[in-house]
Order: structure tokens, then sequence, then C-alpha cells
């Protein structure tokens, strides 16, 4: 049976994909679950103007982030932390903690779409990684300094 996915499935594809599957798969997990609806020409022709709409928003959603990346990149973080011996924090630098940060500075950032790649728990300069969309990245430098 041929399915339209309305969800992203790990091991049959991405939403919008039109996949064949078997028909007791479709009929008893993946449409009662309202994971995919039937193939048919009524309901190919609604995806076809669904990804329209779709396309246009994520070109639209791409547009604000590469804005978004512009600005701030221009923007500078400090964030004090108290200190112990050989200049280690008491704790280590958040996500959310940046974000607090940029959200003082105008920009509401979600935590989960800031990356560190390993805990900064040291005095100094750091590069930090947001990923805005999944084609937009923006790198912002965070200086943790003593309180």
């Amino acid at each position: 049976m041929k399915i339209i996915l309305r969800e992203n499935l790990e091991n049959l594809g991405e939403i919008g994909d039109v996949v064949e599957v078997k028909n007791g798969y479709a009929r008893n997990y993946l449409i009662p679950r309202k994971l995919a609806y039937e193939a048919n020409t009524r309901n190919l022709n609604q995806l076809e103007a669904q990804k329209k709409q779709l396309d246009r928003k994520i070109e639209k959603d791409k547009l604000h982030a590469e804005k978004l990346r512009d600005g701030l990149e221009k923007v500078s973080l400090t964030i004090q932390m108290k200190v112990g011996e050989d200049e280690k924090l008491f704790g280590s630098v958040t996500t959310q903690m940046i974000a607090d940060e940029l959200k003082d500075k105008g920009f509401d950032i979600d935590r989960k779409k800031i990356v560190i790649p390993e805990p900064i728990k040291a005095l100094g300069i750091y590069t930090v990684e947001m990923k805005l969309h999944k084609d937009v990245e923006a790198k912002v430098k965070v200086w943790t300094v003593r309180e």
C-alpha cells in the first residue's frame, strides 16, 4: 500500500514522502496513529499544495535565521563566574546562562539551539556555536570572567 508520511519516521522517511509499506502495517499502525495517510489522487494533490507552502515557509525561516546570524555574530557575551584555585570555575557555563545573556542583549534564542562541544570550566574566551536553522549557524564569543 502506498502512503504519505505525516511524521519523520527513522526507517521509512520524512514528512511528505510517499512510501510503499505492507497493508497491515499501514492500516493497523501508521494510519490509526496519524503518522501517515493513504496516497490516493486527492491526498497527493493536497500534498503538492502543502509542499509549496512548506517550501515558502522554510525559505522565510531561513532568511530570518540569516538576519539573526548577522546580528548575533556582532555580539560578545561576558559571563561572570565564581573562581577557585588555578582559575577553575565553580561549576560550568551552561547553555541556559548563554541564552539568558543573549536575552538581555535582545536576542531570544532557545537554549537547545546553543551547542557547547565541551563544558566551559575555566576563565577565557570561547566561541559558542548556535544552530539557528538546518543550513544556518552562528558563532558568538563568550568571555568568562572572575566575579
